[in-house]
């Protein structure tokens, strides 16, 4: 596995991607968090190898510059006290100072150009981590309300409002007959009330005139 495999496979329009198209976008983006945390633990600790290879080579490329300096003045010297010989063997190694620190300079130019990349591609990494840490209230947020939203379509779709509609037409109905039929009734009571009440005025009437004959013929 590549250091930075992550940093190059999950872009973030990769992880919009598939978190669109896993189960659970909230727990995916939680793997993808701990990840990203674990690979810029490991990015960070390789940036800091770097660091130190590239500052060993600059001390390294210092140490044979000055060296090589040292040598040429030490020649000087040796020419000065008319020790050929001497200065010959300090110069020959000057040259091959100064032949190391040709071969160096390279190296500690890729070196720093190495360590500016790994730094830029952490940088990346952080930001894509933040980002993505950003981004992952908003998606639980936008996952609860999908759910909320889905059992609300489920609940729904097995809802008829028309046979809702029917089915309160008919208990309306029926209330409608039985307040009818309550009516009538009441109706009924009062007109059997005042038959009543006839009846009993037309009973008086027969008893009084029969009193009355009575007493005329004597038999009372």
């Amino acid at each position: 596995m590549g250091l930075f495999r992550r940093l190059r496979d999950l872009t973030m329009s990769n992880i919009n991607a598939l978190i669109d198209q896993a189960e659970d976008p909230v727990k995916m983006t939680d793997q993808y968090l701990r990840d990203m945390e674990e690979d810029i633990g490991d990015a960070e600790a390789a940036v800091a190898r770097q660091i130190a290879v590239a500052k060993g080579l600059e001390q390294q490329l210092k140490q044979t510059e000055e060296a090589a300096e040292k040598r040429a003045k030490q020649a000087e010297t040796a020419v000065l006290k008319g020790d050929d010989e001497l200065a010959k063997e300090l110069l020959t190694e000057k040259k091959r100072l100064e032949q190391k620190a040709d071969e160096l300079r390279p190296q500690v130019e890729q070196s720093r150009a190495q360590t500016a990349t790994l730094r830029e591609q952490l940088d990346e990494m952080r930001e894509q981590y933040q980002e993505l840490k950003r981004k992952r209230d908003t998606l639980v947020a936008r996952a609860e309300a999908a759910k909320a939203q889905k059992q609300i379509a489920e609940a729904f779709s097995g809802f008829s409002s028309d046979g809702a509609t029917r089915g309160f037409d008919r208990m309306e109905e029926k209330v409608r007959r039985m307040e009818a039929e309550a009516e009538a009734r009441t109706v009924v009571d009062k007109e059997k009330d005042l038959d009543e009440r006839v009846a009993a005025l037309e009973t008086d009437t027969v008893d009084d005139e029969l009193a009355a004959l009575k007493k005329r013929l004597g038999k009372t």
